[in-house]
């Protein structure tokens, strides 16, 4: 019998960043339960509603959501819903539901994480009907293709993989019939910046060689120099959670250049304060009566670290460049 492995500093760092991936869920369960935004499938991730989130939490969430969502929704619109998705670290995420719910589904949005999330996440699916119904009925036979690792139909699929070691991630997306021709569009929220900015670079420019009509929403921590983010830093790494590439999280700048000296054509960035203002203002005035938030300066702190960059290559020419907000 095998000698079992010692387990090693790096897996424990890889166990508390599996962990954050409960903490959006529980975090995004509550929001939603207060009405900042709807998400009807969030439930069957995570029964309960938990303790209370702070005001500023939820506005910070919301902000993030709606963000990426505005980003998502209009490459999708851009390109017709002729294109696929690759949600990179996806944890308990429910785009593909409520992308199936609005009529905006594309072709196939793929998903990857730790496989044990996925195995986690194939088991909610599994058993609960109102996350298993939608990917039936957007599928041309009886039975789905399901492993340990894995669940694959025709519209939506799930693979276990490590981010980190591309060769293998992209084997298992071609198995499961990513198409390079294809538009795409690649998500990663609070994902690279648990990774080395070699190994985050090697995702990001796998992606600029992949795919010749592309968009990438990269939602993440910012000026982590200051105060502020060093208090940030500090409390992940008592939970054993270790920003390893938090150097390209210093400046809007040093998120841009991230993708733009890895094949990227055009980059974009701007923290949560901005797409905060930017955002639907009738919608935004709703959610902040949901809730009373004594200080707006402790918001302000909190939405100025944190940013949304985004980068297009368009061969194609389908106008990527100008999605913005």
């Amino acid at each position: 019998m095998a000698a079992r492995q010692p387990f090693t500093d790096s897996d424990t760092a890889d166990e508390a960043v599996r962990a954050t991936c409960d903490d959006a869920t529980i975090c995004k369960r509550f929001a939603t339960s207060k009405s900042y935004w709807k998400d009807p499938y969030i439930q069957y991730f995570v029964r309960s509603v938990g303790e209370r989130k702070a005001p500023e939490i939820n506005r910070g969430y919301y902000a993030r959501v709606q963000g990426v969502n505005h980003l998502l929704d209009a490459f999708i619109r851009k390109t017709e819903c002729d294109c696929q998705v690759i949600n990179l670290g996806a944890g308990l995420d429910t785009t593909f539901w409520r992308l199936k719910d609005e009529n905006l589904m594309p072709r196939k949005f793929f998903e990857v994480d730790f496989p044990t999330v996925v195995a986690r996440k194939i088991h909610y699916i599994k058993t609960k009907p109102p996350l298993s119904k939608p990917l039936l009925e957007t599928h041309s036979t009886d039975s789905l293709l399901l492993d340990a690792h894995s669940l694959d139909s025709d519209r939506y699929c799930i693979i276990g993989a490590d981010l980190r070691d591309i060769s293998n991630l992209d084997e298992k997306l071609k198995k499961f019939q990513l198409n390079p021709e294809l538009p795409t569009l690649l998500l990663s929220e609070c994902v690279l910046v648990y990774m080395t900015p070699s190994q985050s670079s090697n995702v990001v420019h796998w992606a600029a060689e992949t795919f010749h009509t592309a968009m990438f929403i990269n939602y993440e921590q910012l000026n982590m120099n200051d105060r502020f983010g060093q208090v940030m830093i500090e409390n992940l790494q008592r939970r054993q959670c270790i920003l390893a590439g938090v150097e390209a999280c210093q400046s809007l700048e040093s998120q841009k250049e991230r993708f733009l000296k890895t094949g990227w054509e055009h980059a974009d960035a701007l923290d949560m304060m901005t797409v905060y203002s930017m955002l639907p203002q009738e919608d935004v005035g709703r959610i902040e009566r949901l809730e009373f938030l004594d200080e707006k300066e402790l918001l302000q702190q909190l939405l100025q670290h944190y940013s949304i960059c985004w980068a297009t290559k368009d061969k194609l020419n389908l106008g990527l460049s100008q999605l913005a907000f």
